[in-house]
């Protein structure tokens, strides 16, 4: 599946929309305090463990969204955004965009 955040794919037609779809991955506060509590040592520096812990639930969210797009009938997903909130301790990111058929 062709996941991009420009609204066309170069090459392609886009021949139907499918609608919007969405995927969610929340990091719990567990998980973000143990990530902070592994980072004491670091001063000023970036955090390897925290990064990895955001890429896992962007991934999670990616995967979701084309799940969701692959049900509806899409081969690809265009006009992708990602977003991350962070709502009572805890971490949110979401992938959003309209899934498509290219002809």
């Amino acid at each position: 599946m062709i996941v991009t955040t420009t609204p066309s794919v170069e090459g392609y037609q886009i021949a139907s929309y499918k609608g919007i779809v969405v995927g969610e991955a929340i990091l719990g506060a567990n998980i973000i305090r143990d990530v902070f509590a592994g980072i004491t040592d670091i001063l000023g520096g970036r955090s390897g463990a925290y990064e990895e812990e955001l890429a896992k639930a962007r991934d999670v969210a990616l995967k979701e969204m084309e799940d969701r797009a692959h049900a509806v009938g899409a081969n690809a997903v265009v006009g992708v955004d990602l977003d991350y909130e962070v709502i009572n301790n805890m971490l949110m990111v979401s992938a959003s965009g309209t899934a498509v058929t290219l002809g």
